[in-house]
């Protein structure tokens, strides 16, 4: 015959895991972890000194802010492979998250920073021969499709023997700003006929009075500096309907420090003859 098992009440096991017993009731009501015995008559839970442990394991993952249901599929994992496995994910997770909120933190001291005095400068930019590639983007997914568009066309030059006469650029809809999702162009400027392919097409970019101001950073940071530049053309200049331009001045192509990156952003505006 075996050893009696040695059993704790709800509110010793408690203590003894520095588990609530508020907490301890909800993980037996979701079945993350039930007492070893509950008394049909009293309805209370008496756990095994065995049952310590696991209860520690939970804690700490719940400290790190894993749902009951990873929980769960991770104490029942098959093996410890498994297991860290599961972990290795959530804490993956976890830093993607932290670093997101560092980011935002940064964003928002930056707001509260006060404004320095911003370089602006009325352009005319004249028809531009482009070779181009125009597509319904998310927002989310502006950066990764614009560097990927401009690898392209970029590789379509070199493979005929063609450069751009000057820095790539984007061309933004008023869709993409109002919904998050709407028509970007991606071009390089070219004068130089070239054979279109694949999703690379010829075209020009009609003669437009800009508004220009330099960003410094990568564009994921430009909501500040599109500030700045909406109240210049509110205050000294008369808007007109057209999509916004960026030029993107020093970019990935040119250097991994995105520190050093640097685009113009081209707001339309109507000229009145006074800069």
């Amino acid at each position: 015959m075996g050893p009696m098992a040695s059993y704790l009440s709800i509110g010793d096991f408690s203590r003894a895991t520095h588990l609530t017993v508020k907490t301890l009731r909800h993980y037996h009501q979701s079945g993350l972890l039930e007492p070893a015995a509950v008394d049909r008559a009293t309805g209370y839970r008496r756990y095994e000194v065995e049952q310590i442990g696991t209860a520690r394991v939970i804690r700490r993952l719940r400290e790190l802010d894993m749902p009951l249901e990873e929980v769960r599929a991770l104490l029942i994992a098959p093996d410890l492979a498994a297991r860290n496995d599961r972990l290795t994910a959530h804490l993956a997770r976890m830093e993607a998250e932290s670093a997101r909120a560092q980011a935002a933190v940064e964003a928002l001291r930056d707001l509260l920073a006060p404004a320095a005095e911003a370089e602006l400068e009325l352009r005319g930019v004249p028809d531009t021969p482009v070779l181009a590639i125009t597509e319904t983007v998310a927002a989310e997914d502006a950066c990764l499709w614009l560097q990927g568009a401009l690898g392209e066309l970029h590789g379509l030059l070199a493979a005929q023997g063609a450069t751009p006469d000057g820095p790539p650029g984007g061309v933004y809809g008023d869709d993409f700003f109002a919904e998050h999702r709407g028509s970007v162009t991606a071009y390089l400027p070219c004068a130089t006929p070239v054979r279109p392919l694949g999703r690379a097409t010829p075209g020009t970019l009609p003669a437009v009075d800009l508004a220009v101001i330099v960003h410094a950073g990568p564009p994921v940071d430009t909501a500040r500096t599109y500030g700045v530049l909406a109240t210049h053309v509110a205050r000294h200049a008369l808007p007109v309907d057209g999509p916004i331009r960026e030029h993107y001045l020093v970019g990935p192509r040119d250097t991994a420090d995105s520190t050093r990156w640097r685009t113009e952003i081209g707001w339309p505006v109507f000229r009145t003859g006074a800069a």
